[in-house]
């Protein structure tokens, strides 16, 4: 018992040999458990590696993180602009509790001190930290507490969040170590993540222009071109609401000339001031502007009730090389991520693309009403060289015949063929002076109509059919086709605003010795009991002031018809010395 050995070494006692034994197996477990650990830290990071898409790449961050460090719940918090977080995902928690608890975090508390400080942070009981601020009600218990941040090169992206390590034990350095070494992997996943997103995004913005220019150069009209624009970017960026406001060349103000989407009746067709809107604050200083909650932010004091549900918003100028020709504007739902930088970015040049398509556009028409205006230049010239000189020479030929002729009724007739081409050459004359009237200080009625109706295609949502009779060039003055045009602008703006109309038609008369225009729509009508709104009070009164009528009544097959005549002004256009001139004819 107990003896010497032969070589004078006494032999371990059998308590020491087990508790070496137990030593050993306790490493050997260590050992493997580390083993083990490092392989489903290897794997997680080669499976957050091969996702290229940003949402499910942070997704499998955070469950590869739950994973690793034997957690009950988990979360990755992005941070966006001033420094809150833009977007918040938990794991571990049921989605009945999630919809219960209610609004996720935005950056308080103990996870805003991550932000602010964003350094490791490891507690046995998180509620005793300075910074906590306590849960929610109908919050799941949480006690210790493992928080890392993730770095996309210099810039910190967000945070892993995790919480209760299962078994009631408290998050080790072990623990801390693994879920920084999952964070350094992350942020090189998300950073691939979203060179991927930003390639495959200015590859649809590239798209999107092509698709709109391709449409403005072809001919397609300015009003569907637009709405393509507005859908490829409300598509492109997820947003719930896309305007386009152009700018009024007249006044400088901003116009919504399209809307689509969410609450799109409010912006559609409104006056915009420069003052007070984002698509002014956007105009005034040339670059795009973005902002959290459209609703509470301090540049939008005109009209704020027009973003109800609306949260994010941008709004980018529509610029070529001689300024600023509108903006485009962008929201999503409240509570949605802001738009991004990357986001907004390729936004910039597809709004400039679209702007340049739409001046080539208005070259290519200009070009077109160019040679419009020569035709009718050689037309004229062809009726008075031509027409006018046969006619005369017919006239002249009877009148000279009519010595000869002694039947009474045979010359009753000739003195009637003379007085008709005496007529004729008068009306000749009379069309020529028109074709002609672009020469003088401005277009004509007749083209100016077309403008009217080009300009308010775009808030319309289609082009009204128009259809012109009689010498409308001739014989309105001036001051009368300038009422003519302001009850028309008046009129197309009111069934923008109310009609909700498909479809319109516009009839512009000149005949004895009245002008009338008449417009009707397909609309909903004139809600009863409404009584007359301002503006068609003022056409009414535009009427009386000149004799004429102004009648609104209900269209056959439903919708609206209004009808505006007056009396031509009493001078004819041959005394005027701008109307065209009175020659003589065969007589």
């Amino acid at each position: 018992m107990g003896g010497v050995g032969r070589d004078g070494a006494r032999p371990l006692s059998r308590l020491r040999l087990d508790q070496l034994l137990d030593e050993l197996q306790v490493r050997i477990d260590t050992v493997r458990s580390t083993r083990d650990r490092l392989h489903v830290l290897l794997e997680s990071v080669l499976e957050v590696g091969r996702e290229l898409d940003l949402p499910q790449v942070l997704r499998r961050i955070v469950e590869a993180a739950v994973v690793l460090v034997d957690a009950e719940y988990g979360a990755l918090g992005v941070i966006g602009q001033g420094r809150q977080l833009t977007q918040f995902l938990p794991v571990g928690i049921a989605d009945e509790v999630r919809r219960k608890i209610g609004q996720l975090p935005s950056g308080h508390g103990l996870l805003g001190e991550l932000i602010r400080h964003p350094v490791a942070l490891r507690l046995g009981e998180l509620s005793e930290h300075p910074a906590s601020s306590g849960f929610p009600a109908d919050h799941p218990p949480m006690h210790s507490f493992l928080g890392v941040p993730i770095r996309v090169g210099e810039e910190v992206f967000g945070n892993l969040y995790l919480t209760e390590k299962r078994g009631g034990a408290e998050f080790d350095e072990e623990d801390e170590a693994v879920l920084a070494m999952l964070a350094v992997a992350a942020g090189v996943a998300i950073q691939n993540a979203r060179l991927f997103e930003e390639v495959r995004l200015r590859e649809r913005w590239l798209e999107a222009g092509s698709e709109v220019t391709s449409a403005l150069l072809s001919g397609v009209p300015e009003s569907q071109v637009l709405e393509v624009l507005v859908e490829r970017a409300r598509e492109i960026t997820s947003a719930e609401l896309g305007v386009v406001d152009l700018v009024e060349a007249a006044t400088g103000e901003l116009r919504g000339v399209l809307a689509l989407g969410r609450g799109a009746e409010r912006h559609q067709g409104l006056a915009l001031p420069a003052e007070g809107t984002l698509a002014g604050a956007a105009m005034s200083t040339g670059s795009a502007v973005v902002t959290v909650d459209v609703r509470k932010d301090s540049r939008v004091t005109y009209g704020p009730d027009r973003w109800e549900g609306l949260g994010p918003a941008v709004a980018v100028p529509m610029s070529t090389r001689d300024g600023v020709r509108g903006v485009l504007l962008l929201a999503r739902g409240a509570g949605q991520a802001p738009f991004s930088e990357a986001e907004s970015k390729p936004l910039r040049g597809f709004a400039n693309q679209a702007a340049l398509a739409l001046e080539l556009s208005d070259r290519r028409r200009d070009a077109e009403q160019v040679s419009i205006l020569e035709d009718r230049d050689r037309i004229a010239r062809d009726l008075h060289d031509l027409a006018i000189q046969r006619l005369f020479a017919t006239g002249m030929t009877l009148q000279s015949a009519q010595r000869f002729i002694q039947h009474p009724e045979v010359m009753e007739r000739v003195d009637r063929a003379v007085d008709d081409l005496d007529t004729t050459i008068k009306i000749i004359r009379s069309t020529i002076f028109g074709l002609r009237a672009h020469d003088g200080p401005g277009p004509g009625l007749r083209i100016r109509m077309v403008r009217a109706l080009e300009g308010v295609a775009p808030a319309l949502g289609f082009t009204p059919a128009l259809r012109m009779e009689g010498l409308i060039d001739v014989d309105v003055p001036g001051d009368i086709g300038a009422d003519v045009l302001a009850v028309l602008g008046e009129s197309l703006t009111n069934v923008a605003r109310h009609a909700k109309a498909t479809a319109a038609e516009v009839v512009l008369e000149v005949r004895g010795g009245e002008v009338a225009l008449t417009v009707t729509d397909n609309g909903i009508g004139i809600p009863v009991g409404t009584g007359r709104r301002s503006g068609l009070r003022n056409l009414a009164e535009r009427a009386d002031g000149r004799g004429g009528t102004c009648v609104v009544e209900a269209a056959e097959g439903g919708g609206t018809r209004l009808e505006w005549r007056v009396p031509l002004d009493a001078r004819r256009p041959g005394v005027s010395d701008t109307g065209p001139p009175q020659e003589t004819g065969p007589r």
